[in-house]
């Protein structure tokens, strides 16, 4: 080596035999972690296809005759079923939010008789004065108004009170949305439900391993697992050559 550059040091352009291989070692280990990351995440993309939830599927059998106020009580009630199913998931944009129960409270008072009618109303009305000076959600006042109001509004929806979700549909109806049902809220309603239903999926989302979805087991396991695996050969073979090289710390 010569004198002037034996302090000089370079991972791109290494000066002894040592630091020769560490660099080819490791430019193949992060070669193979990259593949192993990157590569399967470009391989799901290049394979996966929009797979629409059952739910949507049956919104648009009946959509276009809600859209035209043209429904049966059946199509209504698809329809009520199908927007109630999307607003129990977690996160909903508010916007979208405020279409989906707009077009559920209307569907629950286009389906219910005047005796319904009037029953519904006065238990939703009801439950909105309790749930807006609630403290605890366990208050049995609030409970037995939210059960009153459900088991009254499903029945118009073709739905059971005890199933669960008929619980979630006092959550969702607004007094002040039962009369109409704009266009512009059936727009919104349109653009929301393929947002919130359809999802990419491949042979990889869709094939379980040890009981894993495989895509969740190879990042959360497999990837982690790797890890640690290109982490233990980096140590074990750094310190064989550094015996083959007589190189002692």
């Amino acid at each position: 080596m010569n004198e002037e550059n034996q302090f000089h040091i370079s991972f791109f352009k290494p000066t002894t035999e040592r630091a020769r291989r560490n660099r080819n070692k490791v430019v193949v280990l992060v070669s193979i972690w990259a593949i192993a990351v990157f590569g399967f995440h470009f391989l799901l993309k290049a394979i996966e296809k929009p797979t629409p939830e059952p739910v949507l599927l049956e919104f648009n059998k009946v959509w276009d005759k809600v859209k035209a106020d043209e429904a049966s009580t059946a199509e209504m009630q698809v329809f009520a079923k199908s927007v109630l199913q999307v607003t129990g998931k977690v996160f909903i944009q508010p916007n979208h939010r405020a279409a989906f129960n707009n077009g559920l409270t209307w569907a629950t008072f286009k389906l219910a008789d005047s005796a319904q009618k009037v029953a519904i109303k006065e238990a939703l009305v009801d439950f909105e004065k309790v749930a807006k000076n609630v403290e605890m959600l366990t208050d049995d006042k609030y409970q037995s108004a939210k059960s009153k109001l459900a088991a009254l509004a499903a029945v118009p929806l073709g739905l059971n009170s005890n199933e669960l979700i008929a619980k979630f549909l006092p959550l969702e109806l607004r007094s002040s949305m039962m009369d109409s049902f704009s266009e512009k809220q059936k727009a919104v309603v349109a653009e929301a439900m393929p947002f919130y239903t359809i999802h990419n999926q491949s042979v990889l989302t869709d094939t379980k391993f040890l009981g894993f979805p495989f895509h969740y087991f190879y990042t959360a396991v497999f990837l982690l697992i790797l890890f640690i695996g290109i982490c233990w050969f980096y140590s074990y073979s750094t310190d064989r050559i550094n015996k083959k090289l007589g190189i002692y710390e």
